[in-house]
């Protein structure tokens, strides 16, 4: 069964006979890794499969972007080494195509990165060494849209939503967040990443990494996952959601309140300074 390529020295092209005649009930996949041997091997485990086929290759994040671009695919492999913030890079390609599956090879399992990929949306989190015939009913279950994780994934998943949702309420002492550390808190169960969250709040991803350290202090959780789903069984979520929409108005009520108060001598202020000197106003204010 023909297999096709993609991917060469930097760039993604269309292979040749990838779609069957009929073209219902084939997994088109994307194979992105940074080792040419582990992406022909792949091609060759998935020849054997009728149902399979490889649509690109990518050995970079970039060429893994473009390749979701071009193809149409069921599923991505992708290797985690691609990129350093993997789980970054799982929403970034997620963003690119959201109805795309996404499985990550991990090279070793790490209990912090698979609940980290698995909250930002990874369908499939599979180790190295797994064996090609467990990596095909796995690559058949995540197109099926079901979720697929090795045993020990399995127990640190239930394991972090255990410790949330048994943990009796009085456990923690209770704790009040300041208003940015409530938006930052909603920014996360949200799924974005600390750059977007910098980019909302008007700060650096530094200061946000800070943040939520003191977060997670507060709370008593140890990461993001924890921090998301000690949000929903608190409803931390619903009160910072009635806050939000409050916060990018006040500028603009300020700049109207400007606008509708007369001035001493009697002129309109210049429409382009009354919007300066709102957010003057503003920001000496926080």
């Amino acid at each position: 069964m023909g297999s096709t390529s993609v991917s060469t020295s930097g760039s993604v092209e269309p292979g040749e006979g990838v779609q069957p005649e009929d073209g219902k009930g084939t997994i088109r996949v994307i194979v992105a890794d940074t080792q040419a041997i582990f992406r022909v091997g792949l091609r060759k485990i998935f020849a054997l499969e009728d149902d399979i086929r490889v649509v690109g290759q990518a050995e970079s994040l970039d060429q893994t972007v473009a390749a979701i671009q071009k193809f149409s695919a069921d599923v991505v492999i992708f290797e985690a080494a691609l990129s350093p913030n993997p789980a970054d890079a799982v929403s970034d390609l997620l963003r690119q195509n959201a109805s795309c599956r996404l499985v990550v090879v991990l090279q070793e399992p790490d209990q912090e990165m698979t609940l980290d990929l698995f909250r930002r949306g990874a369908q499939g989190i599979v180790s190295r060494e797994i064996e090609p015939e467990i990596l095909v009913e796995c690559l058949r279950k995540v197109a099926q849209g079901e979720p697929w994780l090795e045993s020990r994934a399995v127990a640190w998943v239930m394991e972090a939503y255990r410790t949330q949702g048994v943990r009796p309420a009085g456990s923690r002492p209770k704790v009040s967040l300041t208003p940015k550390e409530s938006l930052i808190v909603s920014c996360v169960t949200q799924g974005m990443k600390n750059k977007e969250i910098a980019l909302r709040v008007g700060t650096t991803e530094q200061v946000v990494k800070n943040y939520l350290r003191k977060v997670y202090d507060k709370l008593g959780v140890a990461d993001r996952l924890e921090l998301a789903l000690y949000c929903l069984s608190h409803r931390v979520v619903e009160g910072v959601g009635q806050a939000k929409p409050a916060q990018p108005v006040q500028p603009a009520q300020t700049a109207q309140t400007a606008q509708t108060t007369p001035p001493a001598n009697g002129h309109a202020p210049a429409a382009p300074e009354t919007p300066n000197a709102a957010a003057a106003a503003s920001g000496s204010r926080s």
